[in-house]
């Protein structure tokens, strides 16, 4: 199967796409006290939930969300269009550490896509092309909470800890203004959603795709069960431009 359409079908039941809640989701988005007529860019937006809420918020805001993958672009479109928002959302099908800087946004969404950027220094640097001066990031990595195996770090990946976490972020001269780091029941409900979501699938779609899904849904869920729950943390950083 397209990795793309494994990962469209497990974000099914949790479209925000990360450890975060849907309280949190909102508080964070709230925190940014967007302007009227504000500008959001959403790069990795997956099904286009984090940007939408921020439409829902400023009603005269609009918003672009950026993915590589045709799934969420369709899912985030389908999206706007169900809460009414698809006259004030654009949903484009890039690359996103290739897409082009033009008008200036006032918020620009970075959440479990730094990877796109080789890390969260990458990030940084690239979101500054995005961001007007004194406007926002919101960027969600993942942390280290306590030391790995080095076999999670070659798996997962060699984060620092919240503390060089925090660090790397204002590294490029950006400024943490709140934060929010997701806890065990919004990991574990994630987590449990996005193997779920694959099980289920499965179970209803017999046949070599079905037996993939649920062969990722198992992989997944054994490296996350036995590996890195309570090691891997993740924080959602709220970052002015300076």
């Amino acid at each position: 199967m397209d990795r793309q359409l494994i990962s469209a079908i497990a974000h099914t039941d949790h479209p925000i796409a990360a450890p975060v809640s849907d309280a949190s989701l909102d508080r964070l988005l709230r925190r940014a006290a967007l302007p009227e007529g504000a500008r959001v860019l959403d790069l990795g937006c997956g099904p286009g939930v984090w940007a939408l809420r921020a439409l829902e918020l400023v009603p005269s805001a609009v918003a672009d969300g950026v993915d590589l993958s045709p799934h969420a672009v369709a899912a985030a479109e389908r999206e706007a269009e169900a809460r009414g928002l698809a006259g004030r959302f654009t949903a484009r099908l890039a690359d996103i550490s290739a897409f082009p800087a033009g008008e200036p946004y006032d918020l620009v969404l970075a959440v479990g896509s730094t990877h796109a950027f080789g890390g969260l220094k990458g990030t940084m640097e690239a979101l500054a092309r995005f961001v007007r001066p004194g406007g926002l990031a919101l960027v969600g990595e993942g942390f280290w909470e306590r030391p790995p195996t080095p076999e999670l770090v070659a798996e997962i990946g060699a984060y620092p800890d919240l503390a060089g976490t925090v660090a790397a972020a204002e590294s490029s001269g950006w400024l943490t203004v709140h934060a929010h780091v997701s806890d065990r029941a919004e990991w574990d409900d994630y987590e449990f959603s996005w193997t779920g979501s694959l099980a289920r699938w499965a179970a209803e779609h017999p046949g070599p795709d079905g037996d993939e899904a649920l062969r990722a849904a198992r992989e997944h869920r054994d490296m996350w069960l036995n590996g890195y729950r309570d090691l891997l943390g993740f924080v959602t950083l709220l970052l002015r431009r300076s």
